[in-house]
């Protein structure tokens, strides 16, 4: 506690408190918890069932009697939401609180829905271990500023919440964000300015370098119907682009268009020391990384491909030839800026990467959950440029892993992670059935941090197949402490 303590008062010359998170990602990763509780997002494919998408509480205490098992479920009690990603009310960036303003608490955990454009906001100070429902903004706030389709949530500094959409109010694409107050009134759009995203999807920002950087997916009213492959064709209404703000001004001042390896760039990740100004985005199409910076002497950025996950020949049972690409759905880094993972859903391979060359990412683990490419998959594979044979079903405690592997979530130390398999409704019921028919999965990956690798963890699973209303879908995961996605740090000195 004592080491904690010397980090949050030196920045701020013992003239401010501690707030919420860790004083640096370093002392999240010495002075962090072990993880106890898993906060996990998960859709009702039976659109017709009265209790809706949930927030499961998951017990992922290995001391525990329920460990592995759901100890608790928030109903949000209504229909088509399409719960997806969540964030927090407040996070490391408040750590620092300068003077006589108050302390925040990180007690709010916010669930924006992709379908209903609702957004429910869950207490988890009261009883962590039980989360109730706080409050639920409706659909017709966000279409009354002209945004649908809210995705990812940060806190912000002076401790607003801000929300990133990709719709206007008829479904377009419109890369935009909302911005609420501490008690979840709506302020207003964010940005300023007449130039414009395209699309939208997730985002960062780095204060210390007045930057902040979104990526794009696509026009709700595309991806809502299930998934297209000449959706894409459109690059108005599907994105390629990275869309770089300057922080203050809240201006969008420069478009980085991918081009094809760079279709749907999704999820994006700034390292996280506040003081490297570049990151990572994963792209999912064709399965790409890509690594953005700052051009040395200029304000502009730049990017460029680093890894490139070969597309696999594959051919159905009546002939038909297709090009396979590995549809990366998530990445993160852990948070000594070490590691690099990220999940290729169709594929089905999850895969860590030593980045410690920023440059040039030297794979160090893969491991295999699953996927459209089995060796009893209904494709065959006839031509692969990475594998010899393709990868074998995987089963845990008599349990098959259906689907792929989808949302990561690492543990603070970085020897944990966690992998759940849904990706977004719609896109499952046409990729897995059979994943949604029996529910999905949590696996996790014991993580050697000191030479690299991941291993299945055989003693951990968390089965939503037999779910009180049915199999549920498990997506995006979170600790009530907060993660390494969910973090952004400030430079305070």
């Amino acid at each position: 506690m004592g080491d904690t303590m010397a980090q949050c008062l030196s920045p701020c010359l013992a003239e401010c408190k501690c707030g919420p998170g860790y004083a640096t990602p370093l002392d999240a990763v010495r002075n962090g918890p072990v993880e106890k509780l898993l906060y996990v997002v998960c859709v009702q494919p039976n659109l017709d069932e009265e209790h809706g998408d949930y927030l499961a509480t998951v017990d992922v205490d290995p001391a525990s009697g329920t460990y592995c098992e759901i100890i608790h479920r928030t109903y949000t009690n209504s229909k088509r939401n399409e719960l997806h990603h969540s964030g927090w009310n407040t996070c490391s960036s408040c750590h620092f609180v300068p003077g006589d303003k108050q302390v925040p608490t990180r007690d709010r955990l916010v669930l924006p829905c992709l379908n209903s454009d609702r957004i429910f906001v869950i207490d988890t100070g009261t009883d962590p271990r039980a989360p109730k429902l706080a409050k639920v903004i409706e659909g017709d706030v966000l279409k009354g500023a002209n945004c649908t389709a809210p995705h990812t949530t940060h806190c912000l500094p002076n401790g607003n919440i801000m929300i990133s959409v990709m719709g206007d109010a008829e479904g377009n694409a419109k890369g935009d964000f909302v911005e609420f107050d501490k008690n979840f009134e709506l302020v207003g759009t964010w940005s300023r300015g007449d130039r414009k995203a395209l699309c939208g999807y997730d985002y960062w920002y780095q204060p210390h370098f007045n930057v902040m950087v979104a990526s794009e997916w696509g026009a709700p009213k595309l991806f809502r119907r299930g998934y297209h492959p000449t959706d894409c064709d459109d690059r108005t209404q599907y994105g390629c682009r990275l869309n770089f703000y300057r922080w203050q001004e809240r201006e969008l001042f420069q478009t980085i268009d991918l081009g094809d390896d760079g279709l749907t760039p999704l999820e994006i990740r700034f390292l996280h020391n506040p003081k490297e100004n570049q990151g990572y985005v994963g792209c999912a199409f064709y399965a790409n990384v890509y690594r953005f910076y700052q051009k040395p002497g200029t304000s502009e950025y730049t990017a460029e491909k680093v890894i490139d996950v070969p597309v696999k020949k594959v051919q159905a049972d009546n002939g038909e030839i297709e090009m396979m690409g590995g549809m990366m759905t998530d990445i993160l880094i852990s948070l000594d800026d070490r590691y690099l993972y990220f999940s290729n859903w169709r594929h089905g391979d999850v895969r860590q990467y030593d980045i410690t060359d920023r440059a040039h990412p030297r794979l160090t683990g893969q491991v295999f959950l699953g996927g459209a490419i089995q060796s009893d998959a209904p494709r065959r594979v006839v031509n692969d440029p990475e594998l010899s044979e393709p990868p074998k079903p995987v089963y845990l405690k008599n349990r098959r892993l259906l689907g792929g592997p989808q949302m990561l979530q690492l543990s603070l130390d970085g020897r944990r992670l966690y992998v759940s398999s849904s990706l977004f409704s719609p896109w499952d019921k046409q990729f897995y059935p059979e994943m949604v028919a029996a529910g999905g999965t949590i696996v996790q990956l014991d993580i050697d941090v000191e030479n690299g690798g991941m291993k299945l963890n055989e003693n951990f699973l968390v089965d939503f197949g037999n779910e009180p209303y049915g199999p549920g879908l498990p997506h995006e995961m979170r600790y009530p402490g907060g993660d390494c996605t969910s973090d952004i740090w400030l430079v305070n000195e």
